[in-house]
């Protein structure tokens, strides 16, 4: 069957790829739909980040959503046909993180799309792909399968959200608004957070994260003395979340962020950031960093199924996975999309 893989920096191809046979405990799945990630676009862009390149050819992706075509046996509380959301995070369940409950540092995980471990893992950008049934969770009628896709990128949210602790009546700054961003912003709101000011250089992303919930939007390429306000009395906001990855964005938050606060790091940049450690200890600054998920997964599913959440306004475009050059290239301009959702049907 046809899937999206990648060899090299932009050369992406459709080609055939097997469908393993579906072994006890496992389903195969008809993939309807996948989003279009910042870690994909980076093995498109540059074959990789960071010191993590592509050795081998590998199929991209790991937000995706379809309906299951076939059952192993043993399978029996997901009917055929049940649309779903793919989680594409396997961790062995048997290393010590593991068994701490840290799931997401397992030492031998296999997430989808994921050229960090040799041979390296495919994703899945495909249209079909076999998986275990502890990875699919099912779909409220009336969630469209880009809905469904975006449940990843809304788990990783969620785990920044808790690492962040309690938010009930807290004021919140989150700096970077593409698609985690946006998600931070919608999952801090349902967190408790009482008050959330976003901030970016791109005019799109801001008013997206207005319309999705944040309080107060500021452009700091064409305001850059805007956040100078929040800067009173030694900082305004109780937690920050960093989704840029820019060490000026960073470095400018910490003037706003009171003593004691807590400062999340989403955002990874292609360099060490440097930090200025003589405010962080005259602050008294919280420094936590988040690294994927694992329970929140399944409440990302179930905030979709409940309508607890509204991610449709972050669609920007859905296109042909035939098509993967125009929307990698949408997907790459930060003025025109938030989140681009390839279809496989």
């Amino acid at each position: 069957m046809e899937a999206l893989v990648i060899h090299a920096p932009n050369d992406l191809r459709v080609e055939d790829v097997p469908t393993p046979p579906v072994e006890a405990g496992q389903v195969r799945v008809r993939v309807r739909a996948g989003g279009i990630c910042g870690s994909d676009l980076h093995y498109f862009q540059h074959g990789g980040f960071g010191t993590i390149r592509i050795q081998q050819p590998m199929v991209l992706g790991h937000e995706a959503a379809g309906a299951i075509e076939e059952l192993g046996a043993g399978v029996t509380a997901l009917p055929l046909g049940t649309r779903i959301a793919i989680n594409p995070s396997q961790p062995c369940s048997a290393c010590r993180f593991c068994l701490m409950g840290l799931q997401n540092h397992c030492l031998d995980m296999r997430y989808y799309g994921s050229a960090m471990r040799m041979p390296h893992v495919q994703g899945a950008f495909r249209r079909e792909i076999v998986i275990h049934q502890s990875q699919a969770f099912p779909l409220a009628d009336g969630v469209s399968d880009a809905e469904g896709a975006m449940a990843e990128p809304l788990a990783v949210a969620l785990h920044a959200v808790n690492r962040a602790g309690p938010l009930l009546g807290r004021t919140v700054l989150v700096t970077g608004c593409g698609p985690i961003g946006a998600m931070v912003v919608i999952a801090a709101r349902r967190a408790g957070a009482t008050r959330i000011v976003a901030t970016d250089v791109v005019a799109q992303t801001l008013r997206k994260a207005q319309q999705i919930g944040a309080d107060e939007v500021i452009n700091v390429a064409e305001q850059p003395e805007a956040l100078a306000k929040y800067a009173v009395d030694k900082g305004q906001f109780d937690v920050l979340f960093e989704s840029s990855g820019n060490a000026a964005a960073l470095r400018a938050a910490f003037d706003v962020v009171r003593p004691r606060g807590v400062i999340v790091q989403l955002g990874l940049s292609g360099a060490e950031l440097t930090l200025p450690f003589n405010v962080v200890v005259a602050k008294e600054f919280d420094l936590r960093g988040t690294f994927r998920f694992h329970a929140e997964f399944g409440v990302a599913v179930q905030l979709i199924n409940q309508r607890l959440v509204d991610l449709k306004p972050l669609v920007s475009a859905t296109l042909s996975f035939r098509d993967a050059g125009r929307a990698f290239a949408l997907a790459a301009d930060r003025t025109q999309s938030m989140k681009v959702v390839l279809s496989f049907d």
